[in-house]
């Protein structure tokens, strides 16, 4: 194209528009390989490569039925909603059917209806104070009835709720302690509900077992303040788990009383970095909720609700640090992460904290970005429910029992091997991001879909 400039005639080239990076993803030689690998994660953001192979052997004359070689990707299985909000839905659902047939029991999972039944409270214990906070305290109608320690009244949307009113006398060294020995702070009271148990029973400690089982779930989550509060499902067997019956002194009443006796009587002692004790305690605002079956169905409250409810905690963040989801390599890398000045100093203080040798066996460092939380977000006790490897083997053997009943042969006749090493990681560029990102909210609301079906049908949900 020529044009006019000054009297001078010139010639102006026109640049072909930039090519659109999904297209080129998308005519790409082996798009579609690519694409089904994809489908296999779910649309996992960071998937794991994996290269080998696979054989289906025939026991008895030896006969390999089916052997497949080269590459397959497994997802990458996290439980954080921010780094991957595929695999954290997985895990989420998984979470749900460990609480949920632990509350009203699964026949198909192995875990007795009879539990929905039994002796059983969701108990919420929190942290104590170490200083002021910003707050707004409401009634059950949601009005707010008193001012802040500050003396203001505050809105839902204010930014500092939770974070400190004088920063400067707030015991940061107390709270990243108590936060890094939450987990064991939860241990100890396990041990001092058995024991409030075994005394309401009139028994000895060592022979509780014998005649009750204290099975629960539970599950961390972080409140504006940057500690954790536990949320547990409590619930009272017979000895032999969830196939038998408590006896009769074992009661809801008397799992209450012990409860509360075992939130007071819990205590951990640690040192100061001055050398000064320090006891670690639960904060006085504990909550207890009936669980039992007749109390949920005054309340309208559902196993299935009650389940999701926990269950959707897991896969949070600390919902405090926002940026935070992986460790520091170096303190500088903490100014890099954009939060705000409490969780910062939360952060700085975990890390000063964890380069003296006092407290070297915490590993503080290590968990700075947690803010010095250190525990599982979920945990069980073992007579609770099946646990996720557990489900992880159900899924995996539907998937063989499939490929076996396409070679018309029986589970023990063959002998299966599997040999597959690790050689990549995630996605090449963002192209491949963005497409796998559609694929995975196509899936999910597939997936959705078709549990509200089955939810409205009252079939209930699968693993």
């Amino acid at each position: 194209m020529n044009e006019s400039l000054g009297g001078e005639t010139i010639a102006t080239t026109t640049l072909p528009p930039d090519p659109d990076p999904i297209q080129q993803l998308i005519t790409r030689p082996g798009f579609k390989a690519w694409k089904e690998k994809v489908k296999s994660t779910h649309g996992c953001m960071h998937p794991i490569k994996l290269r080998g192979g696979s054989t289906i052997t025939h026991r008895a004359s030896g006969n390999v039925l089916r052997e497949s070689t080269g590459s397959i990707w497994i997802p990458c299985g996290t439980r954080r909603e921010s780094m991957c909000e595929t695999c954290s839905a997985w895990y989420a659902q998984d979470a749900f059917h460990l609480i949920r047939s632990g509350l009203t029991g699964d026949a198909d999972k192995g875990v007795a209806v009879e539990v929905a039944e039994r002796p059983r409270w969701f108990v919420t214990l929190t942290a104590p104070s170490f200083g002021s906070v910003h707050s707004r305290s409401v009634n059950a109608h949601g009005k707010m009835y008193r001012p802040c320690s500050c003396g203001s009244w505050h809105s839902e949307t204010y930014t500092r709720l939770g974070h400190p009113v004088d920063p400067d006398t707030y015991d940061y060294d107390a709270a990243v302690l108590w936060q890094a020995h939450a987990g064991k702070l939860w241990h100890r009271f396990t041990i001092r509900l058995k024991r409030a148990l075994a005394r309401i029973g009139g028994i000895r400690i060592k022979d509780l077992s014998e005649q009750v089982r204290l099975s629960y779930a539970k599950v961390a989550e972080f409140q504006r303040r940057g500690l954790v509060h536990f949320h547990g499902a409590v619930r009272l067997d017979g000895p032999d788990g969830a196939d038998s019956t408590p006896p009769s002194w074992a009661t809801k009443e008397a799992l209450e009383s012990a409860i509360r006796t075992a939130v007071a009587d819990t205590e951990i002692t640690t040192v100061r970095p001055d050398g000064t004790e320090l006891a670690l305690q639960w904060g006085t605002q504990v909550d207890l909720r009936d669980i039992t079956a007749e109390a949920k169905a005054k309340e309208g409250l559902s196993g299935q609700a009650l389940a999701g409810y926990i269950a959707k905690y897991a896969t949070k963040s600390t919902g405090a640090t926002d940026g935070a989801d992986r460790k520091f390599r170096s303190e500088a890398e903490i100014d890099l992460v954009s939060t705000p000045a409490h969780y910062e100093a939360m952060m700085r203080t975990a890390w000063r904290l964890g380069g003296l040798v006092q407290y070297e066996h915490l590993n503080l460092r290590r968990w700075a970005h947690m803010l010095g939380f250190r525990g599982h977000f979920l945990t069980k006790s073992r007579a609770w429910s099946l646990t996720f490897g557990q489900l992880r083997d159900i899924r995996a053997r539907h998937c063989l029992l499939e490929t076996l009943s396409e070679l018309d042969v029986a589970e023990d006749d063959v002998t299966v091997v599997n040999d597959w090493h690790p050689v990549g990681f995630g996605h090449r560029d963002e192209a491949e991001r963005e497409y796998a990102s559609a694929i995975a909210e196509q899936l999910l609301q597939k997936r959705l879909s078709k549990h509200t079906r089955q939810t409205t049908n009252g079939t209930g949900g699968t693993a």
